[in-house]
């Protein structure tokens, strides 16, 4: 018999068989689990290769040879999407030492206003904003508190961080 199959990890699996009164073609896949539902089954493994990826864009960030990103300006010779961009954008690191990562990459605007497509001169008319994104990231948590609520000076404090949500600023767009 003709069976119809989709692959998921290298595998097939049959999923409907030709019959009367039914289309033929592929079957439709499952729902994909999103991937923070993937975290819950495997958090240390995602996390770590989540924080790994950020740690290659602050380390490419670090050794770019590309020139001073403070001008309001288009340059279509790079190819990041950033500096092509009618309201671009240079990266700044965020850097904060009780978070994991600590260091983030963060977008700032290069212009107030955008760059007109056609005179490629920013224009004020409009305005470029930036764009946020809430990131993933865990938070140390450090409270050694004695009885009466005050922080004891010189005992150290059991590190234990917390995953929380963090906005961050990840391109800019432009806005009439």
């Amino acid at each position: 018999s003709n069976w119809t199959v989709w692959h998921q990890r290298g595998k097939t699996a049959p999923l409907s068989g030709p019959s009367k009164g039914r289309r033929r073609g592929l079957a439709r896949p499952p729902t994909a689990a999103p991937a923070l539902a993937w975290a819950l089954d495997d958090p240390y493994t995602t996390m770590a290769d989540y924080e790994r990826s950020i740690q290659d864009m602050v380390r490419q960030l670090r050794n770019s040879s590309e020139p001073g990103d403070t001008k309001c300006q288009v340059n279509l010779r790079l190819w990041r999407s950033n500096r092509r961009s009618l309201s671009p954008w240079a990266y700044s690191i965020n850097h904060d030492a009780t978070r994991i990562p600590a260091d983030i990459p963060e977008a700032r605007c290069l212009c107030t206003g955008c760059i007109n497509p056609f005179t490629m001169q920013e224009d004020r008319t409009m305005a470029s904003i930036p764009i946020y994104s809430r990131l993933p990231v865990r938070r140390l948590l450090c409270q050694v508190l004695d009885e009466v609520g005050h922080k004891p000076s010189g005992k150290k404090c059991h590190k234990k961080y917390q995953m929380v949500m963090e906005t961050i600023a990840v391109g800019c767009t432009c806005i009439f």
